[in-house]
């Protein structure tokens, strides 16, 4: 039987298997540190398309093909597809997967979508709802500028504690049965707003329900961050990593030893002018998909502690006084 452990967290009998996994970079991620684990690199931000959107769309396409096709399935053996993005209704994964013919889950999780996604997949599988699910998501930096910022054309200064929205997508396959790296817990976030409302300090929005959700997933499993190899954050960035190392050593959870960011490994913070560093849905995903998927298949990981998170806001809600709250969803992946 799954157990449903604690307030948030449900552990598997019977893992579900990473079976397969792909990742794709954009032009700037491919100059960076991890570009040797992405599968393609694209040649220029359009990626042969009329707009950046429609070359999200293709990224998110292209990574589930590669994925399904590395996982030695085809569409036909895949039982749902599970995707999102940062635009808006999440045209770039409605778009992208339209034409696989793959029943479709749509998710909005913002910079954690995933992680949500992979969560939610690992338990239809473990539930016997499914026998082989893909988790999909990208982003595009010159998409999610003009859509939540300022026009790219408008050359806006950008604050010290601003991120770089990665260019990038990364897709896993779920299953039942096959080999690689297995899901064995999944805890959910809570949505938790600290009131900041500044559009360019993501990080210290987002930090805070990092924090939450570790904590709670420390308290319902009945571990410490001693017993992972890697505890990995999605896309906090150098501003957001730090505060939430702050917050951790506060409740007596210190993770400095193991803990690293997406944000802070996907891009060369001297050589590349990205301020706090990435975020966006393609920066864990194609992190995860990429390079910490590599590490543990070939056992360099074994056993890690994945934790996105996301600012469930618009600039809508923004300039109407609001402020942003955030969410960060849990898993642990062991080889």
């Amino acid at each position: 039987m799954n157990r449903h452990i604690g307030k948030q967290t449900v552990v598997f009998e019977k893992p579900p298997i990473i079976r397969g996994a792909a990742a794709i970079g954009g032009v700037k991620e491919g100059k960076g540190p991890l570009f040797e684990y992405f599968d393609t690199v694209l040649a220029d931000d359009k990626w042969g398309e009329d707009t950046w959107e429609k070359a999200e769309s293709k990224l998110q396409k292209e990574a589930a093909v590669m994925a399904i096709k590395k996982a030695n399935l085809t569409k036909y053996d895949i039982d749902f597809i599970l995707a999102g993005d940062l635009l808006n209704q999440c045209v770039g994964a409605h778009y992208g997967m339209r034409s696989l013919g793959i029943p479709f889950f749509g998710l909005y999780g913002a910079c954690s979508t995933m992680i949500e996604g992979m969560a939610i997949g690992a338990m239809l599988v473990a539930g016997d709802c499914a026998q082989n699910i893909a988790a999909t998501t990208s982003s595009h930096f010159c998409a999610a500028e003009k859509q939540f910022r300022l026009p790219l054309e408008y050359g806006g200064q950008r604050t010290p504690t601003s991120q770089w929205t990665v260019t990038g997508a990364g897709s896993a396959v779920i299953s039942n049965v096959g080999k690689g790296p297995k899901i064995t817990c999944v805890t959910a976030g809570r949505i938790v707003d600290m009131g900041i409302s500044d559009l360019n300090n993501m990080g210290a929005a987002m930090a805070p329900a990092a924090a939450d959700t570790l904590c709670r997933h420390f308290k319902d499993c009945g571990t410490s961050p001693e017993d992972y190899d890697l505890i990995l954050t999605g896309d906090l960035g150098a501003v957001g990593g730090d505060i939430l190392s702050e917050l951790m050593k506060g409740e007596d959870n210190d993770i400095r030893e193991r803990y690293n960011d997406c944000g802070r490994m996907i891009f060369d913070a001297k050589e590349q002018d990205v301020h706090s560093g990435g975020s966006g849905c393609g920066c864990c995903a194609s992190v995860l998909c990429g390079y910490v998927y590599r590490m543990l298949t070939e056992k360099k990981y074994k056993n890690i502690l994945v934790a996105a998170t996301g600012a469930l806001m618009n600039p809508q809600m923004i300039n109407s006084g609001e402020t942003i709250p955030a969410i960060a969803h849990a898993i642990v992946i062991k080889a």
